[in-house]
């Protein structure tokens, strides 16, 4: 248990960590909506989370949280639902609009199967999983569970993370994603606070793993944006939202809204 001082501590550290966050992000979407665009907005988590790690614990902090970020050693039956659960939410929710709709998006991942290791090389390291994961579940996630419980924790960062979001909505060209989320920006912030749960169950069962929810938000975004466009159709969005409750709903259950981690029976 944390002291009371540490807890005060830790409490305004958090505090700061979303001010620089949104401040860092939200200014520099501000100057690229002006025309001035130096993709330095994504790195809002990524600078909070660093710059505090530093003024806290010095080198051997910034060290410890980069360490989180790169290293596989997780057990091998995580790799399973990183890789292949959200691919196979966002198939089902495609198959979905097609069945209602009738057509989909041409699927060009899937006959050139190259571009889907371009594009998940290009996502991992610029496409918003390494600008964000330091920050969302490296700094704030293991703060907010010292202080509050695992399922609360989950729902209020993945809130705030589709808070932050929020000035894409507004940008022309930030993707099909924004567009439909403007309108439906209620079912945007249900979203990511139940995709914010699989998160949590993802890095409570690999140790606190960075490394995990990386490789988790680069095929969330390969399998949603690229090889499943799912966000190209009308119904698409609405099937993958109910997917990703039902999954997440499904690991509540099975594993617990206590810590997510499926307690062994002695």
């Amino acid at each position: 248990m944390f002291t009371k001082e540490f807890s005060r501590t830790e409490k305004k550290n958090l505090a700061m960590f979303f001010a620089i966050a949104f401040g860092w992000s939200w200014f520099f979407w501000l100057l690229q909506s002006l025309g001035l665009n130096l993709y330095l907005a994504p790195f809002g988590p990524f600078v909070a989370a660093f710059t505090l790690t530093y003024i806290n614990e010095r080198s051997k902090g910034v060290k410890d949280l980069l360490k989180k970020g790169f290293d596989p050693r997780i057990k091998k039956a995580w790799y399973l639902p990183v890789f292949l659960l959200m691919p196979t939410i966002a198939g089902l929710s495609l198959l979905g609009a097609y069945l209602v709709e009738g057509v989909v998006p041409e699927l060009t991942a899937l006959v050139q199967p190259w571009l889907i290791v371009w594009n998940f090389v290009y996502m991992f390291f610029l496409g918003s999983p390494l600008q964000e994961e330091f920050g969302w579940r490296g700094y704030a996630l293991p703060r907010l569970q010292a202080r509050y419980s695992v399922l609360f924790s989950s729902a209020v960062l993945g809130v705030v993370w589709a808070v932050w979001h929020l000035p894409l909505n507004f940008m022309s060209g930030a993707g099909p994603q924004y567009e439909a989320a403007l309108p439906m920006f209620l079912s945007s912030v249900v979203l990511m606070a139940f995709m914010s749960i699989l998160f949590t169950w993802i890095f409570n069962n690999t140790e606190g793993s960075v490394f995990a929810t990386l490789l988790f938000h680069t095929m969330i975004n390969l399998s949603t944006y690229v090889v499943f466009p799912v966000f190209e159709t009308g119904t698409g969005p609405a099937f993958y939202l109910v997917f990703t409750i039902v999954v997440s709903l499904a690991v509540l259950a099975f594993f617990g809204h206590k810590r997510m981690i499926r307690e062994k029976r002695r």
